[in-house]
C-alpha cells in the first residue's frame, strides 16, 4: 500500500467504529484502517453463532480497542458512538435460515438494533459518517441479470424483509436528521477469516472446509450462477463509501 494512499489521507488519525468487528469482513476492514493510521474501536457481541472471533485480529490486538457488547443493548451505545468520525455498521445476524427458525432474534438485531444505533448517532454524534452493510438478499430471485438498483425488492426470508427495513432507516435518518449514511448490498463474500464451520454466513463456507479436509462436496446440479466478492474488494468498497461525498444518502 502506497504511503501516499487517499485513504491513509483520509482516515490517518481519524476515529472509526466497527460493529461486529470481530467478524469476517469487519475485521478485514480492521486490519485496512490500521494500516492506514486510524485509531480503530471494535464493539461485537461475541455470540458463537455470528462469526466473531478473536483470532480474527491476530497481529493487531494492540493495535484496536475491543469493547465487548451486544448493539441491542441501546444504554451503552453513546458511550461507543461519541466522538467517532466514521461508523462501519457491519453487526447482524446473517444466516437466512436461523431468521426463518428464530424470527424474533433477527428482528432485534437486524432491525430494532439498527434503529437504536441511528438515534444513538442522531442525539449523541450527528456528525458521524455512516456504512451500513446489507446484503443482496434483499432482492429475492431475480428477474433480469445484472441486478442493478432498479430491480424489484423481494426478500425472500425474515431475514430480508429486516435488513431491508434496517436500510430504509439508515436512509431516512440521512433524508431527515442529516446522519450521514450509506448502503451497501454485499453478496458472497469470500476469502480469509470467512466461517467455514457452518453455511451461516455463506454457503461456500461448506466447500472450503470439506476441499481442505479432503472431502467431496454438492453442488446441487452445477446450473446455478453465483456472484463472489473477494473481501479486500468489499473492504475497499466500503472505504469509497464512507469517503466519497455522492455516496452520502
Amino acid at each position: 500500500m502506497s504511503p501516499t494512499s487517499p485513504f491513509r489521507r483520509l482516515f490517518s488519525n481519524r476515529q472509526v467504529l466497527i460493529t461486529g468487528g470481530l467478524g469476517f469482513i469487519g475485521s478485514n476492514l480492521a486490519r485496512r484502517l490500521v494500516a492506514l493510521g486510524a485509531r480503530v474501536t471494535i464493539l461485537d457481541s461475541l455470540i458463537p453463532e455470528y462469526g466473531g472471533n478473536r483470532r480474527n485480529l491476530a497481529g493487531i490486538e494492540g493495535k484496536v480497542a475491543v469493547h465487548l457488547s451486544d448493539v441491542r443493548d441501546r444504554h451503552s451505545l453513546p458511550a461507543f458512538v461519541r466522538g467517532q468520525d466514521f461508523l462501519f455498521n457491519l453487526a447482524g445476524q446473517t444466516s437466512h435460515m436461523d431468521s426463518m427458525t428464530d424470527p424474533e432474534t433477527d428482528l432485534e438485531i437486524n432491525c430494532r438494533a439498527q434503529l437504536s444505533i441511528l438515534e444513538t448517532c442522531r442525539r449523541h454524534n450527528p456528525g458521524i459518517r455512516v456504512v451500513f452493510a446489507s446484503t443482496r438478499q434483499i432482492y429475492g430471485r431475480p428477474d433480469y441479470l445484472p441486478v442493478d438498483e432498479k430491480h424489484p425488492l423481494r426478500p425472500v426470508d425474515v431475514n430480508g424483509i429486516n435488513k431491508l427495513a434496517g436500510e430504509e432507516y439508515h436512509l431516512l435518518y440521512s433524508e431527515v436528521h442529516g446522519i450521514r449514511s450509506t448502503v451497501l448490498r454485499l453478496t458472497n463474500t469470500i476469502g480469509p477469516r470467512m466461517r467455514i464451520k457452518d453455511a451461516r454466513q455463506t454457503f461456500v463456507g461448506v466447500w472450503v472446509r470439506r476441499i481442505l479436509e479432503e472431502r467431496p462436496f454438492e453442488v446441487w446440479g452445477g446450473a446455478q450462477l453465483r456472484d463472489f466478492t473477494y473481501v479486500d474488494d468489499a473492504v475497499e468498497a466500503l472505504l469509497l463509501a464512507a469517503t466519497r461525498p455522492e455516496a452520502e444518502g
